[in-house]
């Protein structure tokens, strides 16, 4: 597959818009009273319609699959985006990245991180100022999204959160499902009521729906947790019982024909052991607590999602 010609893209031109972030280099606050003022050393605004100019349509893509899991590594990128590509796809996804760190679209973490999907090491990437510039530029949204250096818990999350959609992707071109849908946090989220008509907001990582075989009139739909290791089993469970919580409200039942998803708690930890004593332990606290239904939950190795769909998840 060949890369659109860059000049139609959705971005622009535009007649109003609205440098880039570099470790060790933060700006002090000024209030622009101050006359000493400079602009020594900083990056002056670019033209955004020039740069959008330079955008194809897989560009735009890369960039709003950034912004949607907040980080990204190339491995992800290219699995999401570059998949038939031809010759060398790794080659190709690292070109494209590195040409959009040099136009200040993404922005790129070199940092060691633990995942899933053997691709979560190296450069990790994230939607820099021009990239937020740009974005901005098609939504209502008018505040730059100001750069924060993740945790590496933060980082790990994240990074889990797309190994688990990478890998639906992947089972999806490979004919092991068709995947008919999968929501991202904040698109993934459910609101509901709670007790004295308080507001609640339930917060999966990802809700997926896929049919199996591929082709299937069937649907399965399950809403998907990451867990890297650092919540404790209380925590857990307590994330359990809002799903229980949810799904006696039936909201979810009559938009989708009285089915309501299985919730799967994909478990990882700093090693397998821990991994598969957490998953146990969580199995056991599901099992002793009278108000969770078991057959509500999946409990399984990140490994093992791709199988676990393939089965039916609705209940």
């Amino acid at each position: 597959m060949t890369t659109p010609h860059p000049v139609d893209n959705p971005f622009g031109p535009s007649k109003k818009s609205s440098s880039t972030w570099h470790h060790g280099s933060l700006r002090k606050p000024n209030d622009g009273a101050h006359s000493g003022t400079t602009t020594q050393g900083r990056r002056r605004v670019r033209d955004l319609d020039k740069v959008a100019q330079q955008l194809g349509e897989r560009d735009t893509a890369i960039l709003r699959s950034v912004a949607e899991h907040k980080f990204l590594t190339i491995g992800q990128i290219e699995v999401l985006h570059f998949e038939n590509a031809p010759g060398s796809r790794s080659r190709a996804a690292r070109r494209a990245c590195a040409r959009l760190r040099r136009l200040g679209v993404l922005g790129g973490l070199t940092r060691s991180v633990g995942g899933t999907s053997g691709g979560s090491g190296g450069l990790i990437h994230y939607v820099d100022e021009v990239g937020d510039r740009l974005l901005r530029r098609e939504s209502e949204r008018r505040t730059r999204r100001a750069f924060r250096e993740p945790t590496a818990r933060f980082l790990n999350h994240q990074l889990g959160v797309a190994d688990a959609h990478v890998g639906l992707v992947r089972a999806d071109r490979a004919g092991q499902l068709e995947l008919l849908r999968c929501d991202i946090e904040p698109i993934s989220w459910r609101t509901y009521t709670g007790i004295g008509a308080v507001r609640l907001t339930l917060k999966p990582d990802l809700y997926a729906e896929t049919a199996s075989p591929p082709g299937s009139e069937y649907v399965d739909a399950a809403f998907i947790e990451i867990d890297m290791g650092t919540e404790s089993i209380p925590t857990l469970i307590r994330k359990c019982r809002e799903y229980e919580s949810y799904r006696r409200q039936g909201i979810e039942q009559d938009r989708s024909d009285g089915a309501f998803p299985v919730v799967i708690w994909s478990m990882a930890a700093e090693t397998d052991a821990k991994a598969e004593r957490r998953r146990s332990a969580l199995h056991g606290a599901i099992a002793k607590d009278r108000r969770l239904p078991e057959d509500l939950f999946r409990i399984i190795a990140p490994e093992q999602l791709i199988n676990i769909t393939q089965k039916g998840t609705s209940l």
